[in-house]
């Protein structure tokens, strides 16, 4: 059973279309990214699985139960870090972390829990004296309260610093292997990239794609970018290059030296063989490929892009 199940949602804020016809699946025990520009509807998303707000239409299904009916369950089972809820600045993060084991009635140790986020030292100083990635540790920590099913994290690296990110992602990996279901709301496409089996974009309201990395990478126009340098080009060689099936373009880029530049869809090693059939000498070669970044930006700003959904 997927551990969440959006059907046709469609929330609407007066004449505002926040989500429209929303449908995915987030499979159970999966690290799940669900990326998309401000406004996109991500938050909103998240606040119907959580029952903060009500959908005009269709249904959400959270660990197997109705996410409006069957509430208050749902958060029993789920681990939150929202983005830009505030911490009581007069308690401490012990007196956090307490309020949350009893409303969970679990027996998780806040001592134990600030130290796996990296936060021990503080754990009795009052929260208004924290910088904003001492908070995102607190909060992150909190939401790690009862080994929860389903961890829904939004913009959880928000204040952190790199060090601080990566510890993050380490605990994200930890929850997964656990046995927790992630679902993982971010911009910043390297955090998303790193831990998440499958990504969904989000633009309008409307979910535009889902797939693994590699999937979406390989379905951005443009492919790999192969980069040949060698001791000579010419046109026959060049002209060879570009018939290849699997080649969509080729360019020589500078000439001190030469440098052929090939966007190519399947085996780069037949680039390299038509070039030394040619008795042209490779040089050097290096490989790039399309970047969760550039995968985003092809989604989320050309209107005629398809949806990809496996």
């Amino acid at each position: 059973m997927p551990a969440i199940t959006v059907d046709e949602l469609t929330k609407r804020f007066g004449q505002t279309v926040a989500l429209e016809a929303l449908s995915f699946q987030v499979e159970d025990g999966e690290v799940f990214g669900f990326l998309g520009p401000n406004g996109a509807g991500k938050s909103t998303t998240i606040n119907v699985l959580l029952d903060f707000v009500r959908p005009t239409s269709g249904s959400a299904n959270v660990l197997g139960m109705d996410a409006q009916r069957q509430s208050r369950e749902i958060r029993r089972r789920t681990g939150v870090l929202p983005e830009g809820v505030e911490l009581y600045d007069r308690l401490t993060a012990r007196q956090h972390l307490e309020f949350v084991i009893d409303s969970k009635d679990a027996a998780d140790d806040p001592e134990a829990l600030l130290e796996r986020v990296g936060l021990a030292d503080a754990i009795d100083r009052k929260a208004g004296g924290y910088s904003k990635g001492m908070a995102q540790r607190l909060m992150l920590a909190m939401a790690l309260v009862g080994e929860p099913d389903l961890l829904i994290l939004d913009e959880p690296s928000t204040g952190l610093d790199p060090n601080g990110a990566r510890e993050m992602r380490e605990i994200v990996r930890e929850e997964n292997e656990r046995g927790a279901t992630v679902f993982f709301s971010s911009h910043i496409m390297e955090q998303v990239e790193t831990v998440c089996d499958r990504v969904g974009i989000l633009r309008d309201g409307q979910m535009v794609a889902v797939d693994s990395v590699e999937g979406l990478r390989s379905s951005v126009d443009g492919g790999t970018t192969l980069q040949v340098t060698v001791d000579r080009i010419d046109d026959d060689a060049l002209q060879a290059v570009r018939s290849l099936p699997d080649v969509t373009d080729a360019t020589v880029e500078s000439q001190a030296p030469p440098t052929v530049v090939v966007t190519v869809d399947g085996s780069k090693t037949a680039v390299l063989s038509v070039l030394e059939d040619r008795g042209i000498e490779i040089r050097d070669f290096e490989t790039t490929e399309a970047s969760l970044d550039d995968v985003f930006q092809s989604y989320t700003t050309d209107t005629e892009t398809e949806v990809h959904a496996q």
